[in-house]
């Protein structure tokens, strides 16, 4: 039998309800199942949740300024994101995203360069296998997310997003 990691109700400890929750709390609890499920589905690519977050947060950074290379960098590893900024990003300390990175270098994924302004800062830039890779586990959770959104017409999605683009906005004001 195979399960939905997103229906997947593993809230033992506290039975949620729905109707008594606010909008605020039904989010969060969207969320925490959605993060489960990506959980489960980047354990094909050997890779822990943090690792695949910090993969796309340096995918998605390079996505944003086009991929500018280092002048020292090796063939086909971009800028990417300052250390500190990455730590920022998966909201953890500079020390676990070291420990995060560390990993990732180790599996060949991405590769530290040294910030030719501020030579204590350290980018850290994906290489062609770790782009290859990011691009592989984007196009497995948007197909996973897809088949969650499929539940909504396409009104309700359309307004869902509105909504989310509007609360998004408030929280940065």
């Amino acid at each position: 039998m195979h399960h939905h990691p997103i229906n997947d109700n593993r809230d033992h400890h506290h039975e949620f309800d729905p109707s008594e929750a606010s909008e605020i709390e039904l989010i969060q609890h969207l969320a925490r199942h959605l993060r489960r499920g990506s959980a489960i589905e980047t354990a094909p690519w050997g890779l822990s949740p943090h690792q695949a977050r910090a993969l796309g947060a340096i995918a998605r950074s390079e996505g944003r300024r086009g991929r500018r290379r280092s002048p020292d960098a090796e063939d086909g590893v971009s800028r990417g994101l300052r250390m500190g900024g990455l730590a920022g990003w998966l909201q953890v300390t500079p020390r676990s995203a070291t420990e995060v990175v560390d990993a990732l270098e180790e599996q060949g994924l991405v590769a530290r360069t040294a910030d030719p302004d501020d030579r204590r800062a350290v980018f850290v830039g994906l290489t062609d296998q770790g782009r290859e890779m990011a691009r592989e586990i984007r196009t497995a959770r948007k197909a996973q997310t897809e088949t969650l959104l499929e539940e909504l017409s396409e009104a309700d999605r359309a307004q869902l997003r509105t909504s989310l683009l509007t609360l998004l906005e408030a929280v940065r004001r």
